[in-house]
C-alpha cells in the first residue's frame, strides 16, 4: 500500500526531473524502489543521499531515529539489488551495508552537513546504518526526446551547482570533508558527460551535418577551457589545507563558464536534435 506522506513526493519527483517542494525542497533525493522482504513486492521510497565520487552514492536509516531500521533496509539485506531514480537517469544498483571505521567516517561526514543526521542517532539506540549504492546497469536520460535529454543532464549540472554554492554560503572557513566530496563529483560527472559528448554525440552529429563544423568545434574548444578548470577545482579540493576562501573562486569560475557553454550548447543543438 502506498504511504500517505511519500506517494505525492514520488509523483511530484518524477513528473519534474527529480525536483520536488515541501520538506524535501532543495535536498539531493533519489527514489529507491527495493523488493519486500516478505511481499517481494517492489517498495519505493524517496531518499536523501549523499554524493560519493562517480561509482556510488550513500543513503542512511534514519527512520525519524525511530526505534527500528526502515523497511528499505531490510528489504537490501534480503535482496542488494534495487532500483535507482534519480531524476535524469533509472539504473540497476548493488547495495553494500558499510561498517566498522568506513561506517563511522562516512556518518561523520553526514552529520558535518547536516546535523540533522546526528539528532536522529541521539534519539534512538540502534546505530543508524549506512548504505552504499553502486551503479551495475544503466540507461539513456528518461526524457522523452534527445533534446529533451540533454536539457535535462544540464539542468542536473545546473542544480547541484547551485547546491554547492549553496553549501559554500552556510559553511564556515573549513573546507568540510564531503563538500569536498561533493566538489569532486560534480567534477567527475561532468568529465564523464563532456567525453560521452566528444566521443559520440558530436562526431554523430558532424558526420550527419557538416555545416555544423564551426559550432562543433567551438563546442570542442569550449570541452578544453571547462576540463581546464575542472582540473584546477579538483587540485585546490584536494590540497591538504584547503579553505572555502580558495576553493569558492574555482566553483565561480566553472559555474560562470559552464552556465555560457550549456546555453550555447542547447540554443545550437536541441532545434536539431528534436528537428
Amino acid at each position: 500500500m502506498p504511504n500517505d506522506f511519500n506517494q505525492p513526493v514520488i509523483e511530484e519527483f518524477r513528473a519534474n526531473g527529480g525536483r520536488v517542494g515541501g520538506y524535501f525542497e532543495g535536498a539531493r533525493l533519489i527514489l529507491l524502489t527495493t523488493t519486500g522482504a516478505r511481499s517481494g513486492q517492489p517498495h519505493t521510497v524517496p531518499l536523501a543521499y549523499l554524493p560519493d565520487g562517480a561509482e556510488r552514492l550513500l543513503i542512511i536509516g534514519s527512520a525519524g531515529g525511530g526505534p527500528r531500521h526502515p523497511a528499505w533496509y531490510h528489504n537490501l539485506l534480503a535482496n542488494p539489488r534495487a532500483t535507482v531514480e534519480t531524476g535524469v537517469f533509472t539504473y540497476e544498483a548493488e547495495a553494500t551495508v558499510l561498517e566498522g571505521a568506513e561506517r563511522d567516517r562516512i556518518f561523520a561526514r553526514a552529520v558535518e552537513v547536516d546535523e540533522g543526521w546526528g539528532n536522529y542517532q541521539k534519539m534512538t539506540s540502534r546505530v543508524l546504518p549506512v548504505v552504499a549504492l553502486t551503479e551495475v546497469a544503466g540507461g539513456p536520460p528518461n526524457a522523452s526526446s534527445p533534446g529533451a535529454a540533454l536539457k535535462l543532464v544540464h539542468d542536473a549540472f545546473r542544480r547541484e551547482l547551485s547546491l554547492i554554492r549553496k553549501e559554500f554560503a552556510e559553511s564556515g572557513a573549513s573546507l568540510g570533508v564531503q563538500l569536498r566530496m561533493n566538489c569532486l563529483t560534480l567534477c567527475q560527472g561532468l568529465t564523464f558527460h563532456h567525453t560521452g559528448e566528444d566521443t559520440a554525440l558530436f562526431p554523430y552529429l558532424a558526420d550527419r551535418c557538416p555545416e555544423l563544423a564551426p559550432t562543433i568545434d567551438r563546442l570542442g574548444r569550449e570541452h578544453q577551457k571547462i576540463a581546464v578548470l575542472i582540473e584546477e577545482l579538483s587540485t585546490v579540493v584536494g590540497a591538504d589545507h584547503a579553505d572555502t576562501l580558495s576553493v569558492l573562486p574555482e566553483v565561480e569560475r566553472l559555474t560562470e563558464e559552464l552556465e555560457r557553454h550549456l546555453d550555447y550548447e542547447e540554443a545550437q543543438l536541441i532545434p536539431l536534435l528534436d528537428g
